[in-house]
């Protein structure tokens, strides 16, 4: 809810299944957002989606932590981003 205080619109997803088609909503009918925020306990369900933005300018797709805390997901894809677009690994 954090990110609401900070006026992003937020969609909470109760399961894998509906974190998917929120996503596919946002992707396919909404050109509206530039940034989605991912938590990280959806990325397996929704891999698939994310990987078709990779090379995509927008909407770029960031994983972050839940509450349960890290899973190291977002980093790792962080810095996979960072070696494809320097050619070096500087994290």
């Amino acid at each position: 809810m954090g990110f609401k205080a900070l006026g992003l619109d937020v969609f909470p997803v109760s399961g894998d299944e509906e974190a998917l088609s929120v996503f596919k909503k946002l992707t396919r009918e909404n050109e509206n957002y530039a940034i989605i925020y991912v938590e990280e306990t959806f990325c397996k369900a929704l891999s698939a989606e994310i990987d078709r933005f990779k090379g995509s300018p927008t909407p770029a797709v960031i994983l972050i932590p839940g509450k349960a805390g890290s899973l190291g997901l977002g980093q790792s894809a962080l810095q996979s981003a960072v070696l494809r677009a320097v050619g070096s690994d500087i994290l």
